[in-house]
């Protein structure tokens, strides 16, 4: 019976770890719909503020700002937006292979600003150089650490520390899909072969560039860190729903297992019994 002991102590384990999973999955579950919901507003009005530079962009005349130069590129800085947290399947690895990947075949000098314990400790571990590091983010980010992230990222840009910025995060598709994604923020980019309408702009496009090209980079940064939480929260339902049916399916195993074991038990009992018996007689 020591073996049925044995077994009947593992299954308790087990079946301890699935209410575990089980509890971070509705934890999760929650935190996704929260996140959603913080997404999809900010969608919309980073895509409206893209639109409105781009047209200002296009305006007539001499428009020059630091954040529209473009000069050669020698610099490429990556912000790469990972987790704190494990426990969220591939959601990290699958972003860190690909931002390991377009690294790799960048022939320019790159630097990384880093977003996240698990980016940070991956790269630690090679040679690119670090020119900042943002953690402990939370599981509810505000606009206020994203704002501090874009000044960081904009004074690397107009200190010539970058002649190019890429944000590096994962795009919340569903639950179950999630992209890494690579967008330029820095310099901005007008979309070519779009038709140029005319616009009055007041003040001058100037002074509306010189105040909303800061604040479009926040909004970028912050709808990017949303949409890798949203990813995070996605990918860690699903993973802690997959444990949670893992483990069912080991209960299942392991209590036939130990079925099995005690009827084999039960079964040599009856047989020294009998055996007992027909020596007797």
């Amino acid at each position: 019976m020591a073996g049925v002991r044995d077994i009947r102590r593992r299954i308790r384990s087990v079946r301890n770890m699935q209410q575990i999973t089980k509890a971070m999955k509705m934890v999760s579950a929650a935190k996704l719909r929260k996140a959603q919901q913080k997404l999809n507003a900010a969608r919309p009005y980073a895509h409206q503020l893209q639109g409105v530079l781009e047209r200002l962009a296009q305006a007539p005349g001499d428009t020059v700002h630091p954040l529209l130069i473009k000069r050669p590129v020698q610099k490429v800085v990556y912000v790469v937006i990972t987790s704190d947290r494990g426990l969220c399947g591939g959601y990290n690895s699958n972003l860190i292979r690909k931002t390991v990947g377009l690294i790799a075949e960048t022939p320019q000098e790159v630097k990384l600003v880093t977003v996240g314990r698990k980016g940070r400790d991956y790269f630690r571990r090679g040679k690119i150089e670090f020119l900042a590091e943002f953690v402990a983010l939370g599981d509810d980010p505000s606009y206020n650490q994203a704002k501090e992230i874009a000044q960081k990222v904009v004074r690397l840009y107009e200190q010539g520390e970058a002649d190019e910025v890429y944000l590096m995060y994962t795009e919340f598709v569903s639950a179950i899909n999630a992209r890494p994604t690579q967008v330029k923020l820095l310099p901005i980019e007008t979309t070519e072969g779009k038709q140029r309408i005319q616009y009055i702009f007041e003040p001058s496009p100037e002074e509306i560039l010189a105040s909303l090209l800061p604040k479009y980079v926040e909004t970028q940064i912050f709808r990017s860190i949303l949409e890798g939480k949203a990813s995070e929260q996605g990918a860690r339902m699903t993973a802690m729903s997959s444990a949670t049916d893992n483990a069912k399916d080991m209960i299942d195993r392991l209590s036939l297992i130990m079925n099995r074991a005690r009827q084999a038990a039960i079964t040599k009992e009856i047989s020294e019994i009998v055996g007992g018996a027909a020596a007797l007689d």
